[in-house]
């Protein structure tokens, strides 16, 4: 399982990073390890993941090489913690949003709207590329196994929500995988720092769904 601190802002969202890497502490080790792989996330996305080297990340960071080794065994396992740090949020959301009193239609959009802004982030490259990015058969198994147990669930709350009517009749597969791969495909053309911002990012395109999933009203009226 991710670590819980996962979970937590990045980095770049904190007011104050100055002095981190002269800080001590099992509070300090967790913000380094943060930064570190949001750096490394960023790099990955901007230059792609073979023509990205950790002396790159190091510099960026402005930290030494052998200070990367501390936390990471190699560029590989960074990797691996970018992809799954970026889709922690995405899997808690699912039990965040188990809630009986909220339809399933309701705790399907919040649902979608967590997913929409990690693939906005900065790790969202690493999540929808990992499958091209040649990682270990036991890394890779790890990654499709959340992948899929997100996927699973995603078809869960659209059954439930065709049952409770607050889902318009649909095939609970298909119907996740278009909604999986219209918000996959943000990472492919969103920039940070580029227009909107990831929240705004994820209300447009759930939008675009949101109608789609309504029942449709009977009659004429």
């Amino acid at each position: 399982m991710v670590n819980a601190r996962a979970t937590r802002k990045s980095p770049r969202d904190r007011t104050d990073t100055r002095g981190l890497w002269r800080r001590q502490g099992a509070a300090a080790r967790d913000l380094k390890r943060d930064a570190m792989i949001d750096t490394a996330a960023r790099a990955f996305s901007r230059n792609g993941y073979h023509n990205t080297s950790l002396d790159d990340v190091a510099a960026e960071l402005r930290v030494s090489k052998p200070t990367l080794y501390y936390y990471f065994r190699n560029k590989e396992q960074l990797l691996f913690e970018c992809i799954l740090t970026g889709l922690e949020p995405v899997r808690a959301a699912f039990h965040d949003m188990d809630d009986a009193k909220r339809c399933a239609h309701d705790r399907l959009v919040r649902v979608l709207l967590r997913y929409a802004e990690a693939i906005a982030s900065d790790r969202g490259w690493c999540m929808v590329r990992s499958e091209d990015l040649n990682l270990k058969p036991e890394l890779h198994a790890k990654v499709k196994s959340v992948k899929s147990e997100i996927d699973q669930n995603m078809r869960r709350l659209l059954r439930e929500g065709v049952e409770d009517g607050s889902i318009s009749p649909c095939d609970p597969k298909m119907t996740a995988f278009a909604l999986a791969g219209a918000l996959n495909w943000i990472a492919h053309w969103y920039r940070a720092g580029k227009g909107l911002k990831p929240a705004e990012i994820a209300r447009v395109f759930v939008a675009l769904f949101d109608d789609g999933l309504r029942p449709r009203q009977s009659g004429h009226g």
